[in-house]
């Protein structure tokens, strides 16, 4: 899906028991889970990842990984102009 790719995924997270289970609510397939050694902790690291940033932009990511992409694009290209030596 061409909006996680440029944005980033948007995970959702929860607890089933004492696996923790993650999946992207964009709807592009992206999942995962997790087994940890109770349901108390599984519960406790969902909820710490299962946030939204709301109106706290300062804390919500820039576009996911789009800038750090955008560098290492003109990392590259700038090689690729240089003379060999």
């Amino acid at each position: 899906m061409l909006r996680c790719r440029v944005l980033g995924h948007r995970f959702r997270f929860r607890s089933d028991g004492a696996m923790m289970r993650w999946a992207c609510e964009r709807g592009c397939g992206a999942d995962g889970s997790k087994q940890y050694p109770s349901a108390e902790h599984a519960r406790r690291y969902a909820a710490a990842f299962d946030r939204e940033y709301g109106s706290d932009t300062a804390n919500a990511p820039l576009f996911g990984l789009f800038p750090l992409r955008i560098l290492h694009f003109a990392r590259r290209a700038s090689r690729r102009q240089q003379p060999p030596q």
